[in-house]
């Protein structure tokens, strides 16, 4: 539809500019000379008005001797001369002395504006108009013929931005997985001649911003060979066969190229278990899949071309993707620790720069839990509040500021709330570290506010001093008392009426961390067993139903057993705050004065740890 609006309208302007030039013309034609006949051309050449004869073609020009008069025009017979007129009009021979006579050429682009152009301006019209919308219709039918094309993201060895193993920093286990990948790419007749077989393919499984596609990039920079790069979602389209074709087409390509590397990136939009979709199991995506298993099974083991893909869904994925044959490896990305943490920053910091005080290994120990993407975030936001406050160098307050605003959101400090407001703000989250500072199987406590940050009206920062990999009984109900401990001292401050809606967030967390001690850890006196049985339709979200393998009677005592967990953190941090009540009261003081606490001022007015 848009082709064929374009193509009238280029006509209709290429019409409108021909007319326009055609109404000059005739404007033109019309302030030309006068048009006289013979006998009145007669009449003033006897009567010697007549200075000069102007002969052109089938037209006599006559110039009179009044400067002031216009030009006159004459058209004679095609075969008549202006001597025969001369003659037959008896001109006397003395006027005919007086006047000068002058013979000029036919004007060829008058007769062809004049002639010719009426009778081909029609054709021409029709030629352009047939052009242009031949030519859109060739054009969608080239878009049509290449719909079922692959676009992938294509690097070559030659390309400036190639990344190696050097760019990333850490997974060093995840780096010697696919280095025998490395090796096979580089000299795949050395693995044949033993008879062994190198993958099909890998798939790199780990949480979002674990470096997936970073790492599968610095294979293909470490082998030196070309990379295929396209998204799961890339393949699907409303139309069927669109995705099977861009699989063939994809494939063929690297194929041309071999040896090379087809990344496929969330590879679980085209590879969830088929049959699990509602309308039946010929969708589009199946379609899809099919190709990929069957392109994969396809290949020579030894032709060069191996397959990685990316996902942070692996339980979803269908089986016949990860038999033996197709994936056949699977390289896991774990969050970094610390030491890879430290090395992940010392690769974002390169371009920039830092000031003295600032050291990476702090900044790696208040980041657990950071992401390669998180990390290097938090050194650009640094960055950017850099040059925000006019400083030269990047310092240890801008990516104090900038790990904050990672975690909870931007500060709102021009929120405004009023003084009752402010107080029980302080109040909560004195709670909250008081219960945590006491509470010796709890993280330190970093930072106490009350400025709000994202949806959050203050916060209380904690962080562990090492990294954690598991939690203990003792960890879950020492944490459970401190997210409670914010409730409990509105409770005793302001009294039961006053309990405000702030703490709805905590009860959440905490009721949830009590669900999953009952249900999922076997931290009850239920005994040490697992309740419910998540299942996922795949295309209706997460965890839409759950299969319940207990009774209602179960269902009870596990219901009574949060509540009892719930209880018993509501009980220590009570505990806690009497005992602990003029520390509290110091900490709000200082909170209503400077508005955020360090964990240096909050150690000196809590004391140590007990």
């Amino acid at each position: 539809m848009w082709h064929f609006l374009k193509n009238f309208i280029i006509v209709f302007v290429a019409l409108f500019l021909i007319a326009g030039v055609l109404g000059l013309i005739k404007n033109g034609q019309d302030k030309g000379p006068e048009t006289v006949s013979i006998s009145k051309m007669v009449e003033e050449i006897n009567a010697g008005q007549v200075q000069k004869v102007i002969i052109q073609g089938n037209t006599l020009k006559l110039q009179l001797k009044d400067d002031k008069a216009k030009l006159q025009e004459v058209l004679k017979e095609p075969n008549g001369t202006f001597g025969d007129i001369v003659k037959n009009y008896g001109v006397a021979s003395s006027s005919l002395n007086q006047l000068s006579v002058e013979v000029k050429g036919e004007n060829s682009w008058k007769f062809w504006l004049a002639n010719i152009l009426p009778i081909l301006l029609p054709l021409a019209i029709f030629i352009l108009f047939f052009y242009f919308m031949t030519r859109g219709v060739q054009g969608m039918n080239n878009k049509a013929m290449g719909f079922g094309q692959s676009n992938p993201r294509q690097t070559g060895p030659d390309d400036k931005n190639k990344k190696t193993f050097n760019d990333v920093a850490g997974a060093k286990e995840s780096k010697q997985e696919l280095e025998e990948v490395v090796d096979f790419l580089k000299d795949p007749k050395k693995f044949a001649e033993m008879g062994a077989k190198i993958p099909k393919g890998v798939l790199l499984v780990g949480s979002p911003g674990t470096g997936k596609t970073l790492l599968a990039r610095a294979v293909a920079g470490e082998a030196n060979v070309p990379f295929f790069n396209m998204s799961g979602s890339e393949f699907v389209e409303m139309f069927v066969g669109v995705g099977a074709s861009r699989v063939r087409d994809l494939f063929n390509k690297a194929k041309k190229e071999a040896p090379a590397i087809v990344f496929i990136d969330e590879i679980d939009a085209v590879g969830r278990r088929r049959g699990a979709g509602l309308g039946g199991g010929h969708d589009e995506r199946e379609q899809t899949l099919n190709q990929i298993l069957v392109e994969m099974d396809g290949f020579d083991p030894n032709l060069g071309v191996i397959v990685i893909a990316a996902t942070n869904r692996p339980d979803v994925l269908d089986p016949a993707l990860l038999r033996p044959g197709r994936f056949d490896r699977r390289v896991m990305l774990d969050l970094p620790d610390i030491k890879d943490r430290e090395e992940i920053l010392a690769i974002h910091a390169q371009n920039k720069p830092l000031a003295a005080e600032v050291s990476l290994r702090k900044v790696a120990e208040r980041t657990p839990g950071f992401s390669g993407a998180d990390l290097a975030n938090l050194l650009n936001e640094a960055a950017i509040l850099t040059v925000r406050r006019g400083l030269k160098k990047v310092g240890e307050l801008e990516i104090l500021e900038s790990i904050e605003k990672v975690l909870l959101g931007p500060e709102r400090k021009n929120r405004v709330i009023s003084d009752q407001e402010k107080k029980m703000t302080a109040y909560h989250e004195a709670g909250h570290a008081v219960v945590g500072h006491f509470s010796i199987h709890c993280d330190p406590v970093r930072k106490v506010s009350v400025i709000s940050r994202g949806q959050a009206g203050g916060y209380t920062l904690k962080m562990p001093t090492e990294d954690k990999y598991y939690h203990t009984l003792a960890q879950f109900r020492d944490e459970l008392a401190m997210m409670l401990g914010g409730y409990v001292v509105e409770k005793t401050i302001f009294g039961d009426g006053m309990i405000s809606t702030g703490p709805s967030s905590d009860l959440t967390n905490a009721t949830k961390v009590a669900h999953d001690m009952v249900v999922r850890y076997g931290m009850s006196v239920l005994g040490p067993r697992t309740f419910g049985d998540h299942q996922e339709m795949v295309f209706l979200g997460r965890e839409i139903t759950e299969q319940r393998d207990y009774s209602e009677k179960t269902a009870e005592g596990i219901d009574k057993e949060v509540s009892n967990f719930l209880a018993e953190a509501e009980k220590r941090a009570k505990v806690i705050v009497d005992s602990h009540r003029q520390q509290l009261d110091d900490l709000v003081k200082e909170l209503m004065e400077k508005e955020t606490i360090e964990q240096e001022e909050i150690q000196r007015i809590l004391g140590p740890r007990q």
